[in-house]
């Protein structure tokens, strides 16, 4: 059989290319990070995506000098904590994350949330100009080399629209929530219809949809593992999928995506709901 590229590529609003499957490492603490980077390159993936309040940087860049890939193989995210919203907050932190991940450059830089974090969780909506002040010094570090890529986290479409309308570089990246029983289609749209690449993390429902019963039966139909059916049907619907494990054996696992959802078990799978 011929295996899934997890590396293919697609191309984003300024000729860059990112894989489209991307290894997350959201609370994997930085003593673990290292290991799991190394052990995730070593099975084959390139790109790697964490962020500033993880805080495992470190350990994600030790990850990699031990991996031994050269760095222009590598496609790296990371994200102004959300908790940021001040032009000089904005440029330590790409420089805290350079130094921390030891590299010159960063390929994807996004603004974590567009609010901060507790306000954003109450559904809040300000902080319009705070975010034109971060993304400002974002594209300063993209016109100096030190970002490859800039974009955004968690951004919906009030907060995109205020980018797009107060900044000169677009944004190439959002990265939202994405799985089979979470998605907005609208914001999907919203990007798409600006030439924003769409990245969706969780897809696997931070580990429950791997015991939904529907998933499970149609996983075996398929002769794969529920998450493989999880990280397919997002392919399905955004650009690239961000998917998290510590365990070697499922960073494996994981890459079994050569196969085809037909359109009728993928419409079950829409069915499926929070």
């Amino acid at each position: 059989m011929i295996e899934f590229d997890i590396n293919k590529k697609v191309k984003l609003n300024n000729n860059t290319e990112i894989p489209v499957i991307g290894f997350g490492t959201w609370q994997i603490p930085n003593d673990i990070a290292q290991t799991a980077v190394k052990d995730a390159i070593d099975s084959g993936y390139t790109h790697i995506d964490t962020a500033a309040v993880y805080k495992n940087e470190e350990g994600v860049g030790n990850g990699i000098k031990l991996s031994n890939i050269k760095r222009d193989n590598l496609f790296i995210t990371t994200k102004i904590d959300g908790n940021v919203k001040t032009y000089k907050g904005a440029k330590k932190s790409i420089e805290d994350s350079l130094k921390k991940l030891g590299v010159d450059y960063i390929d994807l830089v996004l603004i974590h949330c567009p609010q901060p974090w507790l306000l954003y969780s109450l559904g809040f909506k300000g902080f319009k100009k705070a975010n034109i002040n971060v993304y400002r010094a974002m594209e300063e570090a993209y016109e100096e080399g030190k970002i490859k890529s800039l974009g955004v986290s968690n951004f919906r479409i009030s907060d995109l629209k205020n980018i797009l309308d107060n900044c000169h570089i677009k944004p190439q990246v959002n990265q939202i929530q994405w799985a089979i029983d979470y998605k907005d289609e609208d914001l999907r749209d919203y990007c798409h219809k600006n030439d924003i690449i769409v990245e969706g993390f969780s897809p696997l429902g931070t580990g429950k949809l791997l015991k939904n019963k529907t998933i499970i039966e149609m996983a075996k139909k398929y002769n794969v593992n529920p998450a493989n059916l999880c990280l397919k049907y997002a392919l399905k619907e955004v650009d690239v999928v961000i998917f998290k494990t510590i365990h070697k054996e499922y960073m494996e696992i994981n890459k079994n995506l050569n196969f085809d959802i037909s359109s009728s078990d993928y419409e079950i799978l829409k069915q499926i709901s929070k």
